[in-house]
């Protein structure tokens, strides 16, 4: 079946097959530049579409019947080889990644030293493999980049496995075509080259352009999602983030604590020092319950000094982590920016077992419990009161967390291992931060 087709190939016309994908490289690479231009945030286009116009370049060198000036063989295809790398670095670049504009031409410069050894003349096996290789390390460097991308959206995924492959696949088939079928390889590989450029070419800009618009979907979601000042969630994506948080907790049962902070005397900080220096408190703020607390912990600006954060943790937990923020803001705030600051937090909290459409409830009952810490002094914790109805849910969260420590499986050993273990808490809101023998 296979010699059939490549015979069937072995009969098209192979000028005309690398004049159309020489066309259409360089006119996709054209494209590209002109989105750039229109684009100029987004550099790594300028790195695909110059790719593209260097690889149609070296497709018209190696393949056209009278150039208008030759060059040696082995230059029309390092030209390949800077392709490759530049694609590379476009990669980079997109991901937000430092250029290495050396390695890519370290491919191409490899290649024209190498073709000097008497062993890799024109058309050697030797010669094959040598330019395979190359073009194999050029493709795991793309994929690696792609790979290691921490968005994890439809394109990226695509990207990086569909990308490479294709990479791979247009310089790779003539070696494999060699080693299986030489007298295919001697009669129909340039068709099959030409064939594949064209899908390659046509392929990735599709890819890239699919790449281009997640990015930037990715930075529009991001920049309506988060707080400008202290790179928080803002208002509407914590809540958002927490209504869910609490319904999955609250249908298996297991609580959830909302806690809520507010800067104290934050308007006489303006009115003293500027708003520049209330700014640096805010962030300074937000650094601090950022390095206080988990990853998985949902933490946003409300608005003005007001902060807000969610935890899969119950009351009896978050008095340590509330402390924990308490004094080491208390800390952090005292000196900021070389004014005499002094800035201190009050913390109000409440947790619910229950799965509800919102959180006013829950945001009411800490509201409450932080006016209260306003009130007994500032700069001090204080706890709402217990949920009414919710000791029941308390009883099965309780009975569900026996019954999976009595199953002892792996997984609940590992997590159980990796809580947090505390010493006996210091006294809230008297300033003595708790004493931790390892920080959450």
């Amino acid at each position: 079946m296979f010699d059939a087709a490549f015979a069937a190939l072995a009969k098209l016309d192979v000028p005309t097959l690398s004049f159309v994908a020489v066309c259409i490289a360089g006119f996709l690479g054209l494209f590209l530049i002109f989105v750039w231009l229109q684009q100029r945030n987004v550099g790594a286009l300028a790195w695909w579409g110059s790719a593209y116009l260097v690889g149609a370049s070296s497709i018209a060198l190696w393949s056209a019947p009278a150039p208008m000036f030759r060059l040696p063989p082995m230059f029309a295809e390092a030209l390949i080889f800077v392709a490759c790398g530049m694609i590379w670095n476009g990669v980079r670049l997109f991901h937000g990644r430092r250029l290495w504009p050396v390695a890519a031409f370290a491919g191409a410069i490899g290649w024209l030293i190498l073709c000097q050894i008497p062993g890799l003349s024109g058309g050697s096996n030797a010669r094959v493999v040598l330019g395979a290789t190359i073009v194999s390390v050029y493709t795991f460097m793309i994929a690696y980049e792609l790979w290691r991308e921490r968005r994890v959206s439809f394109y990226s995924r695509t990207a990086a496995i569909v990308v490479p492959s294709l990479h791979a696949a247009i310089f790779l088939m003539p070696l494999a075509l060699r080693a299986y079928s030489p007298f295919m390889f001697e009669t129909s590989w340039q068709a099959v080259l030409a064939l594949e450029t064209i899908i390659y070419a046509v392929g990735t800009a599709f890819i890239v352009l699919l790449m281009v618009k997640d990015h930037h979907v990715h930075v529009y979601r991001t920049q309506a999602t988060t707080d400008h000042l202290t790179g928080l969630c803002n208002r509407g994506a914590f809540l958002e983030a927490a209504v869910k948080l609490q319904a999955h907790q609250g249908k298996r049962g297991e609580p959830v604590t909302l806690l809520l902070f507010d800067l104290d005397h934050f308007k006489s900080v303006n009115d003293r020092f500027g708003h520049g220096v209330g700014d640096s408190v805010l962030r300074l703020f937000a650094q601090s319950v950022r390095t206080s607390m988990r990853t998985s912990d949902i933490i946003g600006r409300l608005g003005g000094e007001e902060f807000a954060a969610m935890v899969s943790e119950p009351m009896e937990t978050v008095p340590r982590i509330a402390e924990r923020i308490r004094a080491g803001f208390e800390a952090a705030g005292a000196n900021v920016g070389g004014h005499t600051i002094g800035a201190t937090v009050s913390i109000g909290a409440a947790t619910s077992y229950e799965a509800a459409a919102d959180i006013d409830a829950l945001l009411m009952r800490a509201d409450v419990a932080l006016y209260r810490a306003k009130h007994d002094g500032r700069n001090r914790f204080h706890a709402a009161d217990e949920q009414p109805g919710s000791k029941q849910a308390r009883l099965i969260a309780a009975a569900r967390s026996a019954q999976s420590l009595k199953r002892g499986g792996l997984l609940q050993r590992k997590l159980a291992a990796r809580r947090p273990k505390y010493a006996d808490p210091a006294i809230v809101g008297e300033g003595a931060a708790p004493s931790l023998l390892y920080p959450r």
